[in-house]
Formats: structure tokens, C-alpha cells, sequence
């Protein structure tokens, strides 16, 4: 694709069957090596409340840290289709108020779409803000950001009912006027179904490899993240650990005084430091 990627290409990557490979980061350096390693799409995600700022869950992601980091990202990577999470709260108290924080992140950011968590008591949210023109990913399945009130996130639609209530929800989201779904921590089987009965592209999130396209957190993937990944996570590469070795030979060269050596520092002209002499000896 030339130029920056747009809605009209992602619909044509479903038409002709060709993978969209999508990543979640959050700041301009990893933007821009996504950027050039070919990705099509960045989410920059709520997940940036844990993986940026440590905390336990999406939940303290902000509008202004999120508009921060979209606009961080765009100036990364400008030619990326570029999608927005709504964080927690900047849609929920009002359709009004919903489509105000997801223009901010088209103005002020540059972002070409938004990703609203959504349920059945979302449509009309959906509606307004594609209404107000502004394209919208509707994410299903596992919602993070309802971890409060459902304590523990696990697989979703594994069994014949819920499938279906997952299946139907996915086809009034694009009755609603989303642009394109995410599914997140769906039965593989479920989410083919949903990708073959929509003409809107269809993001998996640990939702099998049926979808339309995939994403991943560009901490996982590049093995940055410590512990057991999610089951439906891979790394790689082995920057943790990487990283750790360059920091700990960095800290030791700073203690044994190696580091800066005389390649790594600046000098004065030629005959400077003579004269700087001659204006200390002045002085004293």
C-alpha cells in the first residue's frame, strides 16, 4: 500500500483475503519500527495503563494520557491505519460526551478510528459517534475494562449460547455503524463465524486465525514483558532479558569510571583550553 493507510484498504485486504497485521504500542520510537517493519494497523491501547504505568488494570487510562500517547504514535508512524481506545469512562456517561472524546483523538491526534468496549447498551453510543462521522472499532468478547465488575477475565463464547449471543452482538454492532470489530479471548470457531457473516474487517485478539487480522502487544512481541504471556500471546524476540544485560554493562562501565571515554565526550578547539587557562589564572 502507498501512502497512508486508510478504511478503503482494510476493506480491500478482507475482500481479496489478505491478512491485516495490526500492533498494539504506545510511544513514537515503536511506532515508528512497527511503522517500518509493514504493520498495517496500531491500537494504541488502554493496556497502556499496565504496560506503561504499571498499573493492574486498563481502568486509570485517562483521555488525556491516551490522546497523549495516540498523538505520540501518529508522529511515529503516519502512514499506519491508526485506531484510538476510548478509555474507561470517556463513553459511557453520555452519547454527548462520547462523541466529544472521540473526535479529540481525530483532531488531536490524528487517529482514524476509535475502539469503544462495547455491549447490547452500547449501540446507540456506536450510532451517534459513526453518525457524527467519526469511524468506530467495536471490541467484543473479553472487555477489559469491565474487570471490576466481572473479577476475573476469562475465554469467551465457549459454549453453544454464549456463541451465539456473541454472534448476534457482532451483527448489531454493524447495524449500529461500526467500521470494523476486534474480538478479544473468543472461541476461535465463534470468531470465524462472525468474520465469514460480516463484510467489516475483523481483528483477532487471542480469537483463533480465522479473523481478518491479528493483534498482539508490542511488549509481548518483543519479549519485553516478564512472566507467563497470555495463552493466546507470543514473543519474538528476547529484549527482556536484553535489555537487562545492555543496562547491567552500562551501569558497571558508569562505576569502574569507563564510561564516557575520551571517544564519547567533546573537546574544547584547538589552543581553547590554553587561553581558558591563561582567563582562570587571571581570576585567581
Amino acid at each position: 500500500m502507498n501512502g497512508r493507510i486508510t478504511i478503503s484498504d482494510l476493506l480491500e485486504a478482507k475482500r481479496n483475503g489478505r491478512t491485516i497485521a495490526a500492533v498494539s504500542c504506545y510511544d513514537y520510537t515503536t511506532a515508528r519500527q512497527v511503522s517500518q517493519a509493514g504493520a498495517d494497523m496500531i491500537i494504541v491501547g488502554d493496556s497502556a495503563a499496565q504496560l506503561v504505568f504499571g498499573f493492574d488494570s486498563t481502568l486509570p487510562a485517562t483521555m488525556e494520557i491516551m490522546v497523549a500517547l495516540t498523538a505520540a504514535v501518529r508522529r511515529g508512524a503516519p502512514n499506519v491505519y491508526l485506531v484510538a481506545d476510548m478509555p474507561f469512562l470517556s463513553y459511557q456517561i453520555g452519547v454527548g460526551e462520547a462523541i466529544r472524546n472521540a473526535g479529540r483523538f481525530l483532531v488531536e491526534a490524528g487517529a482514524q478510528m476509535v475502539k469503544i468496549e462495547a455491549t447490547g447498551a452500547h449501540l446507540d453510543t456506536i450510532r451517534a459517534v459513526s453518525d457524527a462521522g467519526i469511524a468506530v472499532m467495536a471490541h467484543i468478547g473479553i472487555r477489559p475494562q469491565r474487570i471490576s465488575a466481572v473479577g476475573r477475565l476469562r475465554a469467551e463464547a465457549t459454549t453453544a449460547e454464549v456463541a451465539m449471543q456473541l454472534i448476534d452482538l457482532a451483527g448489531q454492532m454493524g447495524d449500529a455503524g461500526a467500521g470494523a470489530l476486534l474480538i478479544e479471548g473468543a472461541a476461535a470457531e465463534v470468531a470465524q463465524v462472525i468474520t465469514k457473516r460480516t463484510d467489516l474487517p475483523v481483528i483477532s485478539c487471542g480469537s483463533g486465525p480465522a479473523c481478518d487480522g491479528q493483534v498482539l502487544v508490542a511488549p509481548d512481541i518483543l519479549g519485553l514483558t516478564e512472566g507467563k504471556l497470555p495463552k493466546f500471546s507470543k514473543a519474538y524476540g528476547d529484549l527482556g532479558p536484553r535489555s537487562v544485560e545492555s543496562f547491567r554493562a552500562y551501569t558497571d562501565e558508569v562505576k569502574a569510571r569507563r564510561f564516557p571515554d575520551d571517544e564519547h565526550s567533546y573537546h574544547m578547539k584547538p589552543g581553547e583550553l590554553q587561553r581558558l587557562t591563561e582567563l582562570l589564572g587571571r581570576q585567581s
